[in-house]
Parts: C-alpha cells; sequence; structure tokens
C-alpha cells in the first residue's frame, strides 16, 4: 500500500465517530512478519504496537485480546481472569468471519461482531500506542486511554514474555 493513501476501513470510520485524535501508518506488509515487522518498519519499539488477537472461550464464544507486540497471551491465565475453563486463538478464517478483518489487518475498532475486549494493563501506561487501523499494512498511532473510552475493556494482566 502507498503511504499517501490512507484507506477508509470500518476502524477509521469507528474513530472518527468517536472523535479520537489519531495519527495513520503505513507500511509495506510483510507476510508472518507481525509486529516486528511493522515496528521496526516504522521506527518505533515493538513494546508500544499492539497486537489484535481474536481468540474464543470453552463455549466458542469470540473474545479480543489487545496485547504488547513483544508479548505473549498465557491463555490459562486469561481463562481463569474471564472464568472460562479455557480460551484458544481462533482459526484465521473463523478470525476473519468474527472481526470482518483478515488476519493481519485485524483491528479491535469497528468489528462486524460485537466481542468481549480484553487490553493487557500495561498498554494503558504508554504514552501512545500503535493498533491495527483494519487493513494489512496500515496501523494508526492513538492515545491508549482512547481504546478504554471507545471499547470499554476489560483490564487483564496476561502478558507473559516472548
Amino acid at each position: 500500500m502507498s503511504s499517501d493513501r490512507v484507506p477508509v476501513t470500518a476502524a477509521m470510520r469507528t474513530l472518527r465517530e468517536h472523535g479520537v485524535e489519531f495519527t495513520t501508518h503505513a507500511y509495506d506488509y510483510e507476510e508472518k512478519g507481525g509486529t516486528a515487522a511493522s515496528s521496526r518498519a516504522l521506527g518505533v519499539e515493538e513494546h508500544a504496537v499492539v497486537k489484535t488477537l481474536v481468540m474464543e472461550d470453552d463455549r466458542k464464544e469470540p473474545l479480543v485480546v489487545l496485547m504488547h507486540g513483544d508479548k505473549q497471551v498465557s491463555t490459562k491465565n486469561l481463562a481463569r481472569s474471564i472464568g472460562a475453563r479455557s480460551v484458544t486463538p481462533c482459526k484465521p478464517e473463523v478470525a476473519d468471519k468474527h472481526s470482518g478483518y483478515q488476519v493481519g489487518g485485524t483491528s479491535p475498532f469497528g468489528t462486524k461482531r460485537q466481542m468481549r475486549v480484553y487490553v493487557e494493563r500495561t498498554i494503558l501506561e504508554l504514552p501512545r500506542i500503535w493498533i491495527n487501523g483494519g487493513r494489512r499494512g496500515f496501523l494508526v498511532s492513538i492515545d491508549p486511554r482512547e481504546l478504554v473510552r471507545v471499547l470499554t475493556p476489560t483490564l487483564v494482566d496476561v502478558a507473559i514474555d516472548v
């Protein structure tokens, strides 16, 4: 995607509807590059790049977990935190169906299906975060307090080192 073109996505519409101040950041998407590739391309710390993970609990109810790019989710601790027997990542095609986005371009904003959102508590301590804007190769940077205002997530402590 050319960096001079800002896509119009459901995420962008949601951010605008809620009056969120943001800046857009396009980069050349790398298949399976993840947050390491986007942080390198944009020159920001991977810890400040927030990944959007679509998972499901033991009842097959989908949920969104927002995690630092340089951390992983302890699904065992997440399940315990939310009162589920287990939590597992959704298969890509299932995640796409729930979110309305393509894996690698999933934003927590403007998802097709309303899902519970969980955010790693320490993300809110950062001065600014970079999060997917609804398309591969496209992030938006926002004040992390906007996550709370727009998504009303549940805060969790489930990060583990990669």
